[in-house]
């Protein structure tokens, strides 16, 4: 990294970049993710003139603007793939030079992120959601939703000693407002509409009191089969408790899903033996959850709505 020879394309357009704009030495290095030395010697370089010493480029600009082109369009192959197509192009490099060129675009072998299959009509739908939520309030948002959401821990080694012969799994459901989170229920069936309006009738309404009190609310839910059935509207509508109309598959949207995540990184060390000592390092880890952790959560729905308009609809980073 310290050897100017060394820097990427990427990193010496923000080197230069940088430097016009009058930045320091040591601030271009933090950003460009290099050597305070090599951004020195590129400016020095480049102030006198001088080329770095080396092979010449085999590869014309026409040439690299296919290898970019063929890179974004396929962006799952391997480089053997890529070094394929591209010298089918009439390209004459090797493998190795496609593999070097390619990284001074930007382009890094990463493990992609696994989204919710979204297709066209879906974002459609998520966009004009947030459109319609677009002038909620962080305040609106805090005194409006709580979530409930399904949970079923997987079987994670982490979770599990490797001692266990049938490793224990559990389903649990938990409710969080802006106030803080609600008692767990952990489930031993299959959730359908029954189940699931008996866990609303005996954990959600004392939830309600605990966390709102006398004021109103809005309940908010996915579109699992369960929560969507005939029965389960009805529910609601007796009870008198408005429900969040909600797009399909945007665990993005909704902030109990970065609240699981906390509880699983608090777990992360736990080793529990079996399912009644699985149960009970979640109800500590649950019980650990402050106030201003949820807040935050409900704070950032402006944020997440402004993000989906802003991506049309497609996936967030929330």
């Amino acid at each position: 990294m310290g050897k100017t020879a060394d820097l990427t394309v990427v990193q010496k357009t923000t080197i230069d970049t940088l430097h016009k704009e009058g930045r320091t030495q040591k601030v271009i290095a933090k950003e460009a993710g290099c050597s305070q030395s090599s951004v020195s010697k590129h400016i020095n370089r480049e102030a006198k003139g001088r080329k770095r010493c080396g092979r010449k480029n085999c590869t014309s600009n026409r040439d690299n603007c296919t290898l970019e082109r063929i890179v974004k369009q396929n962006p799952f192959k391997n480089v053997g793939e890529i070094h394929k197509e591209w010298t089918a192009a009439g390209v004459s490099a090797s493998r190795t030079t496609t593999h070097r060129h390619m990284q001074d675009m930007g382009f890094s072998c990463r493990i992609p992120c696994v989204e919710p299959l979204l297709n066209n009509r879906r974002r459609q739908k998520r966009l004009a959601w947030a459109k319609d939520k677009k002038g909620w309030t962080a305040a609106e948002w805090s005194k409006g939703p709580r979530v409930w959401k399904k949970s079923g821990e997987a079987q994670n080694p982490r979770c599990l000693r490797s001692s266990v012969k049938f490793p224990q799994s559990v389903m649990v459901w938990g409710a969080m407002s802006s106030a803080g989170v609600g008692p767990l229920c952990f489930l031993r069936s299959k959730v359908n509409a029954a189940v699931y309006q008996d866990v609303l009738e005996h954990f959600m309404l004392p939830a309600a009191d605990q966390l709102y009190g006398d004021a109103d609310f809005i309940f908010q839910q996915d579109l699992a089969p369960a929560h969507s059935a005939k029965a389960t509207s009805t529910w609601f509508k007796d009870h008198g408790i408005p429900v969040l109309n909600w797009p399909a598959n945007s665990p993005d949207l909704n902030p109990i899903e970065n609240l699981w995540g906390i509880v699983k990184r608090k777990m992360r060390y736990a080793r529990p033996n079996n399912a009644e000592e699985l149960k009970a390092t979640i109800r500590a880890t649950w019980a650990l959850i402050t106030p201003e952790q949820c807040h935050r959560l409900i704070d950032s729905m402006p944020h997440r709505i402004a993000a989906v308009i802003q991506a049309k609809g497609a996936p967030t980073k929330y």
